[in-house]
């Protein structure tokens, strides 16, 4: 992942949190609206046992209070079964329960005193706890018997909060059962919606990859209005940036045939002349031309590293220089082969970058090679992840290891005696770390020295 992290798990965590979060809020209000209605329902169930209560109640001289028979709930006659009534006489001191349901047993309603009158017609919500502790939702009424000399009385039917718990517990399952599965099934859907809102991005990183890689210069395809005007930006860079590409390899070619031309009729003049000034003018032009090579050849390279869709197969480059450097050396009979395990790695390798320049690194090496080659050199080329490395073997009598790295400095030649002017193997190895790749010089299973070049593949 990178430094900036992962659009797709921000995106991701940051929706399943707000949706979680919203749907705990919503079985939150949820259960608190369920638990209000069947709190109301509780409510409701209890005015009307206490429409009946007041119903029934009775009063005579001779009996006092009672209370007539009637179709109560029967959990009014079960002992503590958590729905009570009863009946109290006010203005006595102390209040008195005249009467009572079974269930209550042996307890009596605590009662808080009357305070101020009570709805004609209505009646008042209490909140009360039995001799248990347990929390009991009361609706209570006053009731004045129209018979002379009725006392006043105060009515009371209670029911135990527990009797909502079963009800409340069961809704609770079901919500978060039903909320679970809500939330997996939306987070299905934002998995999937995000999987194909990033697909467009997907295919624009594969397009990138395929430009990077040499096998398109520019962004094709069709994608979403909210990136296609990065898509035609992006192409309009990549078009400017070849057609600045072109005028410098343009410009640079211009600039070789101009000094090339001099230098040649300098080298013709001093040719036909046998004096020293002929024969330095000869040697300067000579060192001109390398120099002139060697410059140009760094900036070329240094153009093609920002240009895009360059690709050269390996096998043909490769085929052509052996044939070419077996016929450059042919007076001293040397043998100049491709490794039989290169075969087929070289016919899928391909290069990212100029073939000119690819034919200035291997032609080098190869020609370095043969000069202190015995009697062969051997050439392979393998793909090393997003790297061709070649590898030029000779028979020759090797390098020491103390001279591997100087032999790669401009000018040195480790033997005077050879052709050379000590620039080729500085030049490969400009050009090769030009294009992010690298040089080397190492012992060769041949007993010679092994060169291994390594360059970016196309992908």
């Amino acid at each position: 992942m990178t430094a900036g992290g992962s659009l797709r798990l921000r995106l991701l965590a940051g929706t399943l949190a707000w949706m979680l979060l919203s749907v705990a809020l919503a079985g939150w209000a949820l259960r608190a609206l369920f638990q209000d209605h069947i709190t109301q329902q509780l409510q409701a169930q209890l005015v009307v046992q206490l429409d009946q209560l007041s119903a029934a109640v009775d009063w005579t001289p001779q009996g006092g209070t009672r209370v007539a028979p009637v179709a109560f709930d029967p959990r009014l006659a079960q002992p503590l079964s958590g729905l009570y009534w009863q009946v109290d006489q006010l203005g006595a001191a102390p209040q008195e329960a005249v009467a009572r349901s079974r269930s209550l047993w042996d307890q009596v309603l605590a009662l808080p005193p009357v305070a101020g009158d009570y709805p004609a017609r209505g009646f008042r919500v209490l909140q009360l706890h039995d001799s248990q502790g347990h929390a009991l939702l009361t609706v209570a009424r006053t009731l004045q018997l129209p018979e002379d000399g009725a006392p006043p009385l105060r009515l009371a039917v209670a029911g135990d909060t527990a009797l909502l718990a079963e009800p409340l517990q069961r809704f609770t399952r079901l919500l978060l059962t039903a909320l679970g599965l809500l939330t997996l099934g939306l987070a299905v859907a934002v998995a999937v919606q995000l999987h194909l809102a990033l697909r467009p991005l997907q295919r624009l990183r594969e397009q990138l990859a395929t430009v990077r890689g040499g096998q398109s210069t520019r962004l094709q395809g069709c994608f979403p209005q909210e990136l296609q005007p990065l898509v035609s930006e992006f192409n309009h860079v990549l078009l400017e940036n070849a057609d600045m590409v072109q005028r410098a390899r343009t410009q640079a070619g211009n600039l070789a045939h101009a000094v090339h031309t001099p230098l040649s009729i300098l080298a013709n003049a001093a040719a036909q002349e046998g004096t020293p000034l002929a024969q330095l003018v000869t040697e300067q032009v000579a060192s001109a031309r390398r120099q002139v090579d060697y410059h140009l050849a760094r900036a070329r390279a240094a153009a093609a590293v920002r240009a895009t869709g360059l690709r050269t197969p390996v096998l043909a480059p490769l085929q052509a220089l052996l044939r070419t450097m077996q016929r450059l050396h042919a007076d001293r009979q040397l043998t100049f082969e491709l490794a039989p395990q290169a075969q087929d790695g070289a016919r899928d390798a391909v290069f990212r970058g100029e073939e000119q320049d690819l034919y200035e690194l291997l032609g080098n090496l190869i020609d370095n090679a043969g000069k202190w080659a015995r009697t062969r050199v051997v050439v392979d080329v393998q793909r090393e992840g997003s790297q061709l490395c070649f590898t030029i073997d000779d028979d020759g009598p090797g390098i020491a290891e103390a001279l591997r790295e100087r032999m790669f400095e401009r000018g040195v030649q480790l033997d005077e005696q050879r052709p050379g002017a000590g620039l080729g193997l500085d030049i490969v190895r400009t050009l090769a770390q030009t294009y992010g790749g690298s040089v080397q010089a190492l012992a060769s299973p041949l007993g010679g020295a092994r060169l291994r070049l390594c360059l970016p593949a196309a992908q």
